[in-house]
């Protein structure tokens, strides 16, 4: 999708744009650092709201590990994930969800099913040494 047609401001476009070019899973920070280097005047408050624009837009995913742990995705299909305990490193894994765990997981929380993700917590490769 190109993020010309889209009637986006320039400071979103340039969010979209950072999120798109990266291979990581970036931190409103992170963000932030990058959009400043394709626009310098951008501030923290236009990139955060914009973050949350493009979400609700549907134009970049966002992976939340608890409150204060939010990253941002160029993925946006059903994809779970890998994080690493020490140095936080985070990658995609594609993992096939077997027919009735979404079901069962619903019915022992109690919860109204809408979709599931599965988190490897562990060490990275780097990490482990």
């Amino acid at each position: 999708m190109d993020s010309d047609n889209l009637g986006l401001t320039k400071q979103r476009r340039a969010v979209l744009r950072v999120i798109r070019e990266s291979d990581e899973h970036l931190t409103a920070n992170e963000v932030f650092e990058r959009a400043r280097q394709v626009l310098s005047g951008i501030s923290f408050a236009t990139v955060y709201n914009s973050l949350r624009y493009l979400k609700n837009e549907g134009l970049i995913g966002e992976v939340r590990f608890g409150a204060d742990c939010t990253r941002y995705d160029r993925t946006l299909k059903r994809h779970d994930h890998a994080i690493c305990n020490d140095c936080g490193k985070l990658v995609d894994l594609e993992l096939s969800i077997p027919d009735g765990l979404i079901k069962e997981a619903a019915k022992r929380s109690k919860f109204k099913a809408g979709s599931i993700e599965v988190t490897l917590r562990g060490l990275c490769p780097e990490c482990r040494g």
